[in-house]
């Protein structure tokens, strides 16, 4: 499993690097002029002027909650159902729509391996010629879909295995003897606890590629246990494959098709290599051109090459949820809220909003970063926080590096017993 999908894997960083960026001002000019959407968000943007990734971070970040309501918008006025983002229309660009929980739809635009899922598959073991077991959902949300047209780039047969009848997955899998597995870790789990009850074998099964659930070591080595060698990815729903597991299991490789930025929660601002933030995707994708589109995950960028000779940035793996919004004494106070307080303060180099006390009796504590201890740089502070927020709240200081290097802006460590 030491080879490589195509070149593009394992090609110099900095020639990467060039060519996403070169491909930038074209792709921005194109979601201007065939998505609304972009048309509006982007109209005061020069295109041909976003060729640097710092030109990039200038750009507003869509996250799913501003999707959602855009989309939400255009449909109860009769417009578009993507809400402008889509730069295809129904017909024959588009074979298939799918929704999310919202409900957001997601259009399916023509093209080999759409979703860009051959790359992961083939991470993880699978090569053309193979059966795929794949029981992701094929209604509603397109994992089914993003998964069988990945498996027939790559070259393989698939059983649209689906979701639930356990028993008749087990059957199947006996039967038709498929090379491997995709779909949850969980529903995977389920199936091999059921051969077992059954006693029925499967013994064909050998690899497996998951997504949608976390998958944490544990589960990874009970199924190593029981003879199946599993590798996960991370996609969405929006962009398709982001990252994927490689045979090194060190984090999991950047897909190269997307631009990875990890900015601080609530912001679009790009964060230092292994501090924690949210995932922002941009995709080169002409039929649904997403540009800087927030996914509410929590990642961090690891330093240094995959040991694969697979060249791309490495991310962690899912470390949470980035839409840390809270509700505090009756009010909402939102992660933007935070940042909008340390940005009034040049000394202040990281905040953290941490609300403890018990129910109905909430205490809100703001703790910075801060390289310097200023005169009344803690009261200046407070006087912010209920400037902003509505809401009082302690103040302390502490060194730089002191707070907790885990994504979280809003802390809610508040007892609930």
């Amino acid at each position: 499993m030491s080879d490589h999908y195509d070149a593009l894997e394992h090609r110099a960083p900095a020639a990467r690097e060039a060519a996403l960026l070169a491909a930038l001002p074209a792709h921005i000019a194109h979601a201007k002029a065939q998505a609304p959407a972009f048309a509006q968000s982007l109209a005061q943007i020069d295109a041909a002027a976003i060729t640097t990734r710092e030109a990039l971070a200038t750009l507003p970040v869509i996250r799913k909650h501003a999707l959602l309501a855009q989309q939400k918008a255009a449909r109860a006025a009769g417009g578009n159902v993507f809400g402008g983002f889509s730069a295809l229309g129904f017909g024959a660009s588009m074979p298939r729509v799918f929704a999310s929980p919202g409900t957001i739809y997601e259009p399916e635009g023509r093209g080999a391996d759409y979703w860009r899922m051959a790359r992961a598959m083939f991470a993880a073991g699978f090569r053309g010629g193979e059966l795929i077991h794949n029981c992701f959902s094929y209604h509603f949300t397109p994992a089914g879909s993003m998964m069988e047209t990945g498996a027939h780039a790559l070259g393989c047969t698939v059983f649209a295995g689906g979701t639930g009848q356990t028993e008749q997955q087990v059957s199947a899998m006996a039967e038709l003897q498929p090379a491997g597995y995709i779909g949850t870790p969980s529903f995977l789990k389920i199936i091999l606890e059921k051969a077992l009850e059954l006693g029925i074998p499967v013994p064909s099964l050998r690899k497996a590629l998951v997504s949608g659930e976390a998958f944490p070591p544990s589960l990874r080595d009970w199924m190593t246990a029981h003879g199946v060698d599993a590798y996960q990815c991370y996609a969405t729903a929006d962009v398709g494959l982001i990252a994927y597991e490689t045979a090194a299991r060190q984090g999991l490789v950047v897909d190269e098709g997307v631009i990875l930025e990890i900015v601080r929660p609530g912001t679009g601002d790009p964060v230092a290599v292994g501090e924690v933030g949210e995932v922002v995707v941009t995709t080169l994708n002409p039929a649904y051109p997403l540009i800087r589109f927030g996914t509410g995950d929590l990642s961090a960028v690891l330093a240094g090459p995959c040991p694969t000779g697979r060249s791309n940035v490495r991310i962690k793996g899912w470390m949470g949820r980035a839409d840390q919004t809270t509700k505090i004494r009756g009010m909402f106070v939102h992660p933007e809220q935070v940042d909008q307080i340390a940005k009034r303060f040049p000394e202040v180099l990281r905040a953290r909003l941490v609300v403890s006390g018990a129910m109905a009796q909430d205490v809100m504590t703001l703790k910075v970063e801060s390289a310097s201890g200023a005169d009344g740089l803690a009261d200046r502070l407070a006087e912010a926080v209920r400037d902003v927020t509505k809401l009082r709240a302690a103040v302390e200081l502490g060194a730089p590096g002191s707070l907790p290097n885990d994504g979280k802006v809003i802390e809610d460590a508040r007892s609930y017993q």
